[in-house]
């Protein structure tokens, strides 16, 4: 992957430029838990409401769409009725986008986007006020943001990816996309057209995903090796 032969980089925001969701999920199942009286750990809860929010996702594109916070709030809803449950989900999807608004760098980030050799555009599935949220508080030096929200699509949905290249007026064959989920970020990628590689960081919650990608790095420092290959 020659530096030369790209406009950009398409970089996912949450679990590959900042930290995974992990501790900010499991963190609220507990108070789910402690809160409705379950007998079930956070962990499984967490599993539990995050196969059925990743899931969802694929259905909320277009005009279908929802935003993340009331996907959260619908989702968590849903997975408390079928544990014989009845919560008002609102302060957990609000102490979630908290996480969302202001979540760690990964220590490799600045790093990256300092010495990246090609403008960098974050792709995320998020709402808008929170990915432009953590651009401002971390003070990003980034060419753009697109979220699922100006898009009305969520990775994998490849309608996200088409918008990023309109807006960005870069070239489908010149472009690579660099995420941590093989199910959103190496699928949706694929389904564009777009060269893509897997951050295969180690502590992702869940992942349901199964496509191969083109390539594959451990941490930002891999990556930005690939783009400096010459």
């Amino acid at each position: 992957m020659l530096n030369g032969s790209i406009d950009g980089v398409f970089l996912d925001m949450y679990g590959t430029l900042t930290s995974g969701d992990r501790a900010a999920v499991e963190r609220v199942c507990g108070r789910v838990v402690a809160d409705a009286g379950l007998s079930i750990s956070a962990g499984e809860l967490s599993v539990m409401w995050g196969e059925r929010f990743l899931n969802s996702l694929d259905f909320c594109n277009g005009e279908a769409f929802e935003t993340l916070f009331d996907l959260e709030i619908r989702t968590l809803r849903e997975t408390m009725a079928n544990l014989n449950r009845d919560i008002d989900p609102v302060p957990y999807a609000e102490a979630l986008r908290d996480y969302w608004q202001n979540p760690p760098l990964q220590d490799d980030a600045r790093a990256f986007i300092a010495s990246c050799p090609v403008p960098i555009c974050i792709v995320s599935n998020a709402d808008h006020e929170d990915v432009e949220a953590v651009v401002r508080q971390h003070a990003l030096d980034v060419a753009g943001v697109v979220s699922s929200e100006e898009a009305k699509s969520y990775k994998p949905d490849h309608r996200i990816f088409e918008h990023a290249l309109r807006k960005t007026g870069w070239r489908r064959d010149r472009v690579v996309h660099c995420g941590d989920s093989l199910h959103s970020d190496i699928g949706g990628a694929i389904a564009a057209g777009i060269r893509n590689v897997w951050l295969n960081r180690a502590h992702r919650i869940h992942d349901i995903g199964t496509h191969e990608p083109h390539h594959e790095a451990e941490d930002l420092h891999e990556f930005l090796r690939l783009l400096q290959v010459s």
